[in-house]
């Protein structure tokens, strides 16, 4: 399995964000092909102090090769192109295999 993960930072409009991730944003990424789950949350906390993050987003895919395809696709690409309509505080992109564990 491989992941990819959006962390948002806080945006200027926050119910604009949420409308709009939600109503629009989300409906897209559920697109991308090789996707195998994925999951969201609007209400991130830090476990001490204000969180730097407003959302984070997860995907699962079946490789690092899968991820990249799925980036590189029609699909991906309007993903991508959509951020700026919602994310006024930009958003951090990082992918990675996860490390089974305890």
């Amino acid at each position: 399995m491989y992941r990819l993960t959006v962390l948002y930072p806080p945006p200027a409009d926050p119910e604009h964000f949420r409308a709009y991730y939600v109503g629009t944003h989300l409906p897209l990424a559920a697109k991308l092909p090789g996707l195998r789950a994925m999951r969201y949350s609007l209400d991130v906390a830090a476990t001490e102090g204000e969180s730097p993050y407003f959302a984070i987003w997860e995907g699962e895919f079946d490789s690092a090769e899968a991820m990249a395809a799925a980036m590189a696709s029609d699909e991906g690409r309007a993903v991508a192109a959509d951020v700026p309509n919602y994310a006024t505080g930009g958003a951090h992109v990082v992918h990675f295999a996860p490390v089974e564990g305890r």
